[in-house]
């Protein structure tokens, strides 16, 4: 059993190259072999969200506070509140952030 202590990893600041407005990336979880998945709470203040982008593997988002929208490449923007998850496939090109007027956190796995 490992237990990590709430405080325990630093928190960042989402890089430009990968986001637009201000974004809080707090580190959960690191995959521990023969466990592929990971985790990360990641803050979005009102209007920011991420570049378009893929995961090989796919990308599970689980939204625990505020509004924000997702879209998959050639889709209609969805909205998303707490309790939501959202299922990206493998290679599927989508981007994920807040509504221009809310804040919204979620817990990402990859």
């Amino acid at each position: 059993m490992n237990i990590t202590r709430n405080g325990t990893h630093a928190s960042g600041i989402g890089p430009a190259a990968w986001f637009t407005g201000r974004v809080r990336i707090d580190p959960l979880f690191e995959a521990v072999e023969p466990a592929r998945t990971n985790g990360t709470s990641v803050t979005f203040e009102p209007g920011a969200r991420t570049a378009w982008h893929t995961h090989p593997l796919g990308q599970t988002l689980i939204i625990t506070a505020g509004r924000g929208w997702v879209q998959r490449w050639d889709g209609s923007i969805e909205e998303v509140h707490p309790g939501d998850v959202v299922v990206f496939a493998p290679d599927e090109k989508h981007w994920h952030g807040a509504t221009p007027h809310d804040c919204s956190e979620s817990h990402r796995h990859s």
